[in-house]
């Protein structure tokens, strides 16, 4: 009977929010609501809104007391109200102590920072369409099973935010799923500050195999990693709406996106004193709490005002003073004209935690006391972008050699993502860090002033060093004139096998790296394939895209030439590694698209090779 009753309960609920269904991309104005005056302002609507799903929720919590209450046992209102008063002040003693803060309902913002905000973000000249844009755009994952570790894109413009938030929910499911069942509170925020060995590495990856509460949390976390670090380490500010504050908490599963529709209906950000009305901001030091709260709000996050409302909340978490500090141009929105993107330093701001406007590491003196900024600090996930290749900028190494191997990709106009599944893709090149070694103990030894030769004694002292085991014949050989040369010598140690601490790779690689990198463009757009259509047949399902590529990387001081010379004589002497000495001697034919250009920004003369229709950045 309890159990229909609560059904009962729902339905009526879902029905009387059934009157106007949400749209997904865009809001438009509804017709007034029943009862409602006809001139009904923005405020006034959202106190309605307020009072009514507040009045079903109350209808709801005294129908679920009266189930939960005995009809036998009666209680004394004064002794129940005494009770609760002290366990209530207990509670919120323990939450201050823990810096837990559920309770936190956030403030208004005053008029003069509502209107910093407002004119730091769009400038004072923004068009309604760019408004639209990120006033429609929700942080929510891909339907599409093929693609369901991916954030879905519907408009142009805040594809910054989801990119810089979808590299860090990459993190976590590729690399530390671990921490995603860790809410505990005083942990300092260092969780991507270890690496896991390569067994402990994601080998390859079903991500149709996903969860929705694996996601979710990974979600979580980076929201709130990317807050923290935007807040020095030291607190979060997560923005919400006033008009869902209470009541999104009294509803579970779809009822909470339903209830959050509801309360946005009309809704729009179109001036300063928009935001100062509905944006209500909440300040965590401590981690367990900002968690907690984001959880709680990940339906408000989700639904059309998530991206914007993230990008208010890592801009209060940085301060509004210190984002203009951090820029060049504090005079210029962070939403470029005309049409609305994340500027770079939007981008920058969410992947280490300031909107620096260069991609550069440090600053760069322009001389007459003036100077650029760029990046100060080792990032969690990286940065490439197409226009590097293009030579209007360098990208410098903290943002090209991130802690985890995924980087947010930039072009003209959008942002993607690339990511390996093995932190390996990182590593130097195995001969080319022993050629630096061997050089290193060769130059040591050098007395001739950079001629290229050292003494007899001097090359002793190398093999020493390097550990490299030479038969008596070939030092014998070396050491005839008095002097070894570096170029002889060179060619003795790519003679040499690697065992004996020369750089002769049996495998016929001869130190090419070979590894897989995926890229993921979260846009929907139609499949090309043509291979999915929806019911009616006629039109391409509308869908994110992932596209898996084999990069094949040759060392930076073996001439290509050369490269296939050593190759074809290495795999004639043996019968190791067939497999491998095939895959040199028959490589796949190289293709080319944009974003091969990015990867070669990060691994120079990368040839890249991929299945079906070609990786797209735009």
């Amino acid at each position: 009977m309890a159990d229909q009753e609560d059904e009962e309960l729902q339905m009526a609920l879902r029905m009387s929010m059934q009157s106007s269904p949400p749209e997904p991309k865009r809001s438009k104005p509804r017709d007034t609501p029943i009862g409602a005056p006809a001139d009904e302002s923005p405020e006034m609507k959202s106190r309605r809104l307020q009072r009514e799903l507040r009045a079903a929720a109350a209808e709801k919590r005294m129908l679920d007391a009266r189930k939960a209450s005995p009809p036998s046992v009666s209680r004394s209102p004064v002794s129940v109200s005494g009770s609760g008063s002290s366990s209530a002040s207990k509670a919120v003693r323990k939450e201050k102590e823990s810096g837990v803060e559920e309770m936190n309902l956030g403030k208004e913002l005053t008029e003069s920072e509502a209107n910093e905000l407002f004119s730091m973000v769009f400038g004072a000249e923004v068009t309604k369409g760019i408004l639209a844009q990120w006033s429609n755009q929700g942080i929510r994952f891909s339907p599409d099973p093929e693609t369901s570790m991916g954030l879905v894109q519907h408009e142009g413009g805040p594809c910054g935010v989801l990119a810089a938030i979808q590299a860090f929910v990459l993190k976590y499911l590729l690399f530390v799923p671990d921490e995603l069942g860790k809410f505990a509170p005083n942990t300092p925020q260092n969780l991507g500050s270890r690496r896991l060995s390569k067994s402990q590495c994601v080998a390859s990856y079903n991500f149709s195999s996903l969860t929705e509460d694996a996601k979710a949390r990974a979600l979580i976390r980076s929201m709130g990693e990317i807050l923290f670090v935007c807040g020095s380490n030291k607190r979060a500010v997560i923005a919400t709406i006033n008009v869902i504050e209470h009541d999104i908490k009294e509803f579970e599963g779809s009822l909470k996106d339903e209830v959050v529709a509801k309360a946005l209906e009309g809704l729009s950000f179109e001036s300063a004193l928009d935001l100062q009305k509905v944006l209500r901001v909440s300040t965590y030091t401590v981690q367990a709490s900002a968690f907690r709260r984001l959880e709680a709000m990940l339906p408000l996050f989700q639904s059309r005002m998530g991206a914007l409302l993230f990008l208010i909340s890592a801009l209060l978490s940085r301060g509004l003073d210190s984002v203009q500090a951090d820029r060049d141009d504090p005079s210029l929105p962070l939403v470029t004209a005309p049409f609305g993107h994340a500027s770079q330093e939007i981008v920058n701001l969410l992947l280490c935690g300031q909107a620096a406007p260069n991609v550069f590491d440090g600053r760069m003196d322009l001389g007459g006391g003036m100077s650029v900024k760029g990046i100060t600090k080792t990032v969690e996930v990286g940065f490439l972008t197409l226009l590097e290749s293009l030579n209007f900028c360098k990208v410098g190494q903290y943002l090209k050699c991130p802690k985890w191997p995924i980087w947010v990709v930039g072009s003209e106009s959008h942002y993607t993502v690339i990511f390996a599944l093995d932190t390996s893709v990182q590593d130097e090149n195995e001969l080319e860090e022993r050629e630096s070694q061997i050089r290193k103990a060769f130059d040591a030894q050098d007395q001739s002033g950079g001629g290229g030769f050292i003494s007899v004694e001097g090359f002793h002292q190398v093999l020493r060093e390097t550990n490299i085991k030479l038969p008596t014949e070939r030092i014998d050989q070396l050491c005839n004139t008095g002097f070894i040369v570096w170029s002889e010598f060179w060619q003795v140690i790519l003679d040499l096998d690697k065992s004996l601490g020369g750089l002769k790779d049996s495998t016929g690689l001869m130190g090419k790296k070979v590894f897989d990198l995926y890229h993921f463009n979260g846009i929907a757009k139609s499949d090309l394939n043509g291979s999915q259509l929806t019911s009616g047949g006629e039109t391409p399902v509308q869908r994110p895209r992932l596209t898996k590529l084999r990069v094949s990387v040759p060392p930076r001081w073996t001439p290509e030439e050369f490269m296939a010379d050593v190759a074809m004589s290495s795999s004639t002497g043996g019968n190791e590694s067939k497999e491998k000495d095939n895959e040199v001697a028959k490589p796949e034919p190289p293709q080319h698209a944009p974003l091969v250009d990015c990867i070669r920004t990060r691994w120079p003369r990368a040839v890249c090779n991929w299945m079906g229709d070609p990786p797209s950045i735009v």
